[in-house]
Formats: structure tokens, sequence, C-alpha cells
């Protein structure tokens, strides 16, 4: 793995990872439509001289194929992970989750490129039985169009894997927190605190039980797995050996901000339809391989809260 394609590179979890590679040594082809991903994410990345960024839509199969020329390894991150509004919009998974995967393992078989990491979700054992779930878990009715259009990709990477002589790793994640964080609880408490600090509206009964892990403990998980791991399709759980409610980050976040609102809880045990309320994974698979993460789960809710502090550009982004 020398020269490396990242998908979603303008986004959170992209932009960090692309810092990381360029920061190796390797030399590394960005590729974002900049639908939800931000310049400002690459900034690092555009001043060195090992990185070429292609403003490109996934969509668009021939640029693509012309573009994965001369690389050998694709971390495809790029994605919609509007879990929540997934049924507002329900061919958005499947345009930008599936169809754009099955572009990127045809694009990678033009240019021979038989090497993928992808970035899938925690999210396809939808309401497991077993807790903390193994990557061997049955799989249970799928609840969200996100987890389905999920699964449905790690289905076509296994295939590829199978037919054409591809390697496959497949990382399950939980829900990722960090630097250039830019959706999800952390970010919609502190905007809605910073328009009415005296209440916050939460979702769900408070009472979710959910497991989260920092970014940089995520992308050293993945570097673990490539370089540990050699089968042909080799899938791992990411996350941590904790989960917390709810409540907990609630709690944590406005200790952080000094602020003691009214907590106005809204809904039953799940946030929406497809809001899992316990996930927790097992992640010992990768742990056998000698990894394990650095930040508690409070520890990666508060660093991501300082973050958003200090760049209140993310927020006016988001508006």
């Amino acid at each position: 793995m020398k020269n490396v394609i990242v998908t979603g590179a303008a986004g959170f979890i992209g932009s960090n990872l692309t810092d990381y590679l360029l920061i190796k040594g390797y030399r590394v082809l960005g590729y974002d439509n900049f639908s939800t991903g931000f310049e400002e994410n690459l900034s690092n990345a555009m001043n060195n001289p090992n990185f070429t960024l292609v403003k490109g839509d996934l969509l668009n199969l021939d640029l693509l194929k012309k573009s994965f020329a001369g690389y050998d390894f694709v971390f495809h991150l790029a994605a919609n992970a509007d879990v929540r509004f997934g049924l507002d919009h329900p061919y958005k998974d499947l345009e930008q989750n599936t169809i754009v995967t099955f572009n990127v393992l045809e694009a990678m078989r033009e240019n021979s490129i038989t090497d993928i990491a992808f970035s899938s979700t925690g999210s396809i054992y939808g309401e497991p039985e077993v807790f903390p779930t193994p990557e061997t878990a049955t799989f249970p009715v799928q609840t969200s169009l996100y987890g389905a259009s999920k699964l449905a990709c790690e289905g076509l990477i296994q295939a590829y894997c199978e037919g054409y002589g591809f390697k496959g790793w497949i990382f399950r994640f939980v829900s990722i927190l960090g630097e250039r964080y830019s959706h999800g609880h952390v970010f919609d408490f502190y905007r809605k605190l910073l328009n009415d600090p005296s209440k916050l509206h939460v979702l769900g009964n408070g009472k979710q039980r959910k497991s989260y892990l920092y970014i940089e403990d995520c992308i050293t998980a993945m570097f673990t797995a490539i370089e540990k791991s050699r089968e042909k399709v080799n899938i791992f759980n990411l996350g941590t050996d904790e989960f917390c409610e709810v409540n907990d980050s609630v709690g944590w976040i406005c200790n952080r901000l000094s602020l003691s609102p009214e907590i106005i809880l809204e809904g039953g045990e799940r946030g929406w339809i497809g809001d899992s309320p316990y996930i927790f994974l097992d992640c010992s698979k990768l742990r056998d391989l000698g990894w394990h993460p650095e930040f508690t789960i409070q520890e990666s809710i508060i660093k991501t809260l300082d973050f958003l502090i200090e760049n209140d550009w993310l927020l006016s982004k988001r508006d």
C-alpha cells in the first residue's frame, strides 16, 4: 500500500484519515463531491505535494475509472450517513451508499486495484439479542435503510473478493467522535444549547445506551487490522469496551458548558424509527491483534465538544 485513494476525503473521518496517511508518507488521492464535506477539513492536505484532490461524484463512473489509475488501495468512506431522516428520502441510501460502492468496485476492477477498506456500521445488527454483539451474530430484521444499504455494500465487496480476487477489510463502526465531527448528538446538543441554554430537547427517553469511539482510535484500529489480518474478507467491529446512556452524555456536555438546562425528553425508548436503543459491539477480535482504544467515551465526547467550541465556523456550515 503506497498509493491510496480516500473517498469522502473532505468529510470528518476521511479528512482525518487523509492527514494520517500523508504524515506516514503515502501518496493520497482524495475524492469528494463536497455535498457534506468541507474544504476547510483539507487545509493541511492541500499544502502537501503527495495529495491530489478530485472534486467529483462517485455516481460518475467514467470519471471514477479515470481517476483511480495508478493507485493500489482504496479507503471507501463516502456515504450518506443521515440515519435519522432516511425514511424521508429512501432512494438516497441506495444511491449514495450501495450504488456508489458498486461504482468504486468497478473503478477498482478497471484499474486492477484489489484492496479495499470499507466503513460499514454497527447498525447492520439492527436490534440484536446478544451483547456485546460479535461479528458472528445472526443478522436480525434490518431496522434502518442506512443499515440495510450498508449491509448490501458488504455483500458486494465480499462477492468481488470471491469473484475477482479482491481483498476487503470491512469495519463495522460505532459512532465516531473527534475533531471535524459535524453531525450527531454532540453537535446537535451543543447547537441547541447555544440557541437556548435554558432547556435541551432530547429525542427518546434518555436511557438509550450507545457506544462511541474517538477518531484517532478509529484510524489506528483500521491500520492494525489491515497490517495484521490478511484474509480474503476481513470483518471487524470497531468500538470501545463500554457504552453510555444518552443521559450520561447530556450530563457531561452540560457540565463542560457550566449549564443546568431543563431536559425535555421527547419519545419512547427510540429517538426515531430505526434508532437502536442499545448499541454495544464485541471488539475482542480486533483487540486480539494488539489494538486497544486510548480514549474513553467521556473523554471522546469532551474532546469533540472542545473542538466545536473552538471552531464555530463548523456550526455556520450546518445552518
